[in-house]
């Protein structure tokens, strides 16, 4: 089992809120999303693992089960080409829970037009692997979010 861990602080919504199709209809995967508290911050690992996908809006760590979970910063950030957002580690990296991975601002986000939610999913999982998602209440950097089963 694979505890996942929140990667920032915030409100969980779960991802029916989520404002982006792919990320509502768990057409990447299942899991749960985050509106993050407003101003400069940090996204941090939600897992032990590896780094196997590494962009400034988004990152894929994969946990020694070979589970994936993608931490995705705020919605269409890709548009935003990088800037605002300064990657803290290397693809292929070793990361522990709670390392930061990427520094960005969600307000700044918000004001270049894009949202700031923020998805985090299991990859190839379904929906019934998860359990204890949290879909609301605030949260804080490594409480859980959902567990893997």
């Amino acid at each position: 089992m694979t505890t996942v861990s929140s990667p920032l602080a915030g409100r969980a919504i779960g991802l029916a809120a989520v404002p982006d199709p792919v990320f509502s209809g768990a057409m990447v995967g299942p899991g749960t999303a985050i509106d993050p508290v407003r101003g400069p911050g940090e996204a941090v690992s939600p897992v032990n693992g590896i780094v196997v996908s590494l962009h400034p809006h988004a990152f894929v760590v994969v946990d020694d089960e070979g589970r994936g979970v993608l931490t995705h910063l705020g919605i269409d950030t890709v548009q935003l080409n990088g800037q605002g957002f300064e990657l803290l580690v290397d693809k292929g990296d070793a990361v522990t829970r709670g390392q930061a991975v990427v520094r960005w601002d969600p307000a700044a986000v918000e004001a270049a037009g894009k949202s700031a939610i923020c998805p985090v999913i299991a990859l190839e999982a379904s929906a019934e692997a998860l359990a204890e998602v949290a879909e609301s209440g605030n949260v804080v950097v490594g409480d859980t979010l959902f567990t893997w089963k």
